[in-house]
């Protein structure tokens, strides 16, 4: 009975409920977070459903949904794993099982904690020793550019860093509210944070005719027609892309830089894919980098955090939610707010700083453990590196899919082409197309993928997101689904 669900929603069967729909924070209402939102739900439905021994035409849902790296079956590395047990149960310092790059690893980062142990607090702004690990990561990574660890503040993964910068950002009424720019298509951590602060998001489109760069003059034209309702603070960049798996060029990072300073904007650069890239001729440049590069005029000008991660590239440690951000010429009274601010949460999860410090400061050619890290850490991005190739190149022969390349981060972004009349169905069913589509997709080949609807698209054209994170053998299986399901889906349509 509708009206009767209608009424408990509402409240009125509890009058006395302080909290309903009707008297919540109305900002949480409007956040969406498509990459865990009503498709996973009901894959999971389906998972269950077939482990209760229900007829499905498939034996098994593959997951594409989220970069989650170990879910998918990447193997985590042995020597961060050493040392997280090592700091876990210090006990087995004792034991000659490990090796001694990985004990003096583990001594050295439980010296760093509070009563020697990770299960203490450390300093809001995070373990100063694992800072200092970081800022000299930085400076061997953008080839000498000076890092302070004062600037350093480790974070839950990259987007606690995140979703704090932008509540330090967010200010004004009406037409002087803060507006945020953000690339469409983009990463919904994005467009959720931003709603749930209730500030201004304001759209640049990414060119997907050219590899999904991003043009200066989109950006000019965003920012000028966001100016007549809001002010705009702070560009969002994210390189290598998520969802659309671009690496920027140095020129193109540089026009960005140049565009924040004339425009006085601030800058988010999420660098979280920084070790994921795979195509010929491409390289990740970090904005720190570009901007010293570009001297003092810019250098002591552009205000910039830029974020990292120990969820993606390599490691995939999703799970121990480790991360930092490193912020470049903020005032220092806000600095101040920052740390307050930071402080009121009292830390990071600690063995995820633990793990950032395994990150940022690996194995060394002359410890006995480096061998096996290379030879993991090669493996992991090579398979990636084949993964992307593989995708790229099995989509594109799909009548009615068209995929740009693959050239870094974990995804891919294909177009779709729907037919007319599946999209007539999926309006009566109030549901955005390419919404229907991958709902189809997995009830009828338990394929779990995300709508480009749930990321931002250009109106007219339908994408999904997938990862490129199967085992091989698994994405061959799922491509060549995909591939079945788009042309019985387009005849069934045409």
């Amino acid at each position: 009975d509708k009206s009767r669900t209608n009424m408990t929603e509402n409240g009125l069967l509890h009058p006395e409920r302080v909290l309903t729909l009707d008297t919540m924070n109305p900002n949480i209402k409007r956040v969406e977070y498509a990459v865990r939102g009503p498709i996973v739900q009901r894959a999971m439905q389906l998972e269950k459903e077939l482990q209760e021994g229900v007829k499905k035409p498939f034996t098994e849902v593959i997951k594409a949904n989220i970069g989650d790296c170990h879910a998918m079956g990447q193997q985590p590395i042995t020597f961060f794993r050493q040392v997280l047990a090592l700091c876990s149960y210090p006990e087995l310092l004792n034991d000659n099982k490990f090796p001694e790059d990985a004990k003096d690893r583990a001594r050295r980062i439980l010296q760093a904690c509070g009563g020697g142990s990770i299960g203490a607090y450390s300093a809001s702004q995070g373990i100063e020793l694992v800072r200092q690990d970081v800022s000299r990561y930085i400076v061997r990574r953008d080839g000498g550019v000076p890092s302070n660890p004062d600037n350093i503040y480790l974070s839950t993964g990259a987007s606690d860093a995140i979703a704090t910068m932008l509540k330090l950002l967010v200010s004004g009424e009406g037409p002087t509210r803060t507006g945020v720019m953000i690339s469409i298509p983009q990463y919904p951590l994005y467009s959720a944070a931003l709603a749930d602060l209730g500030a201004i998001q304001i759209n640049y489109y990414l060119d997907e005719s050219n590899n999904w760069s991003l043009a200066v003059g989109e950006l000019r034209r965003a920012l000028e027609a966001a100016r007549k309702h809001c002010n705009p603070r702070a560009l969002c960049v994210i390189n290598p892309g998520n969802p659309t798996g671009q690496v920027q060029s140095r020129q193109c990072i540089e026009d960005v830089i140049r565009f924040a300073a004339e425009e006085n904007l601030f800058l988010m650069a999420d660098e979280v894919y920084q070790d994921n890239v795979y195509a010929e001729g491409c390289q990740f440049h970090s904005f720190k980098k570009v901007l010293f590069e570009m001297g003092p005029k810019y250098s002591e000008k552009v205000e910039l955090a830029s974020f990292h991660s120990t969820s993606k590239c390599y490691m995939g440690e999703c799970g121990f939610r480790g991360g930092y951000m490193e912020v470049i010429n903020l005032d220092p009274a806000v600095k101040a707010q920052l740390t307050k601010l930071v402080s009121v949460r009292l830390c990071p999860p600690v063995p995820g700083q633990a793990l950032l410090d395994l990150v940022v400061n690996p194995p060394q050619p002359d410890e006995p453990s480096y061998s096996t890290f290379m030879n993991e850490r090669t493996a992991v991005l090579a398979a990636l590196a084949e993964k992307a190739r593989m995708t790229e190149e099995i989509l594109n022969k799909v009548p009615g899919i068209r995929c740009n390349p693959v050239q870094g981060a974990m995804y891919s972004f294909p177009q779709i082409q729907i037919p007319h009349k599946a999209i007539e169905e999926a309006k009566e069913k109030g549901q955005a197309p390419d919404m229907f589509y991958c709902m189809t997709l997995l009830d009828e080949m338990g394929i779990c993928v995300v709508p480009g609807s749930g990321f931002g698209q250009r109106d007219g054209t339908y994408h999904f997101r997938m990862t490129i994170l199967p085992p091989t053998d698994k994405l061959k299986i799922f491509l060549a689904k995909v591939k079945e399901f788009h042309q019985r889906f387009t005849e069934r349509y045409s």
